[in-house]
């Protein structure tokens, strides 16, 4: 991968950047994601933020490599903490857990002001960043799964307005499997959930004999999501 040549998932992100707009990408790493998107003529510049000094150099050089210092500007910092609100349209955060997307959306809040648009790509968790868009009034307009390399990523597109709209009164099972991807039913869909399906089954079947309250409250939720998951593959 290179500032030519994205994943699959990431060459997903960027289609979902509005055209012409001002991004920060947050995790950078390289700032491939940034060189490739100014150069594909997606964006009219970037913030490339990155909390480690290792990334962050190989961001800073990057970025130099590709004659691109006066539009991707190269910041360290935690989070959103790189960028102060109605600086950027749209922000990007790929490649990590949901809990860890959702802390920095959580705990950068702030300098969401101005921001058009989120596009999120994570890892796994991804339940976690539709319950924090539906408390903060961000409205998921699209949603896409890709298979890559035999693993699934998901990617979340959201932006201000009615944060229940897409989820047509199933918010449980929307905030689970993704409300819009549950109603596009693709193949990616239906393998990725057909296996978690069973892996919680054979988790339920583990736990059955399980005596604790927490156990007990768990096991409960479980067999809830088995069911959630039964009725979107019917």
């Amino acid at each position: 991968m290179n500032e030519l040549n994205l994943s699959i998932r990431l060459e997903e992100v960027v289609k979902s950047i509005p055209l012409g707009a001002k991004i920060a990408d947050i995790g950078s790493d390289h700032a491939y994601l940034p060189c490739f998107a100014y150069l594909n003529g997606y964006i009219s510049g970037a913030v490339a933020g990155e909390i480690t000094e290792g990334p962050l150099q190989s961001a800073i050089q990057q970025v130099k490599k590709t004659s691109l210092t006066d539009v991707i500007d190269v910041r360290k910092g935690n989070g959103l903490e790189v960028i102060s609100p109605n600086e950027v349209d749209c922000i990007t955060i790929c490649g990590m857990g949901g809990t860890l997307i959702t802390m920095i959306l959580e705990e950068g809040k702030a300098k969401l002001e101005g921001v058009k648009r989120l596009v999120l790509q994570p890892n796994i968790g991804s339940h976690h960043i539709r319950s924090w868009l539906i408390q903060h009034n961000w409205e998921i307009i699209d949603e896409k799964i890709i298979e890559e390399d035999g693993r699934m990523y998901e990617v979340i597109v959201a932006e201000p307005g009615n944060a229940l709209a897409p989820y047509n009164g199933e918010v449980e099972a929307g905030v689970l499997m993704g409300p819009i991807l549950k109603e596009k039913r693709s193949s990616a869909f239906t393998t990725k959930w057909t296996y978690e399906l069973n892996h919680l089954k054979q988790i339920v079947s583990q736990m059955e004999q399980a005596q604790s309250e927490e156990s007990k409250a768990k096991l409960q939720k479980l067999t809830k999501d088995i069911s959630l998951i039964e009725e979107a593959l019917k």
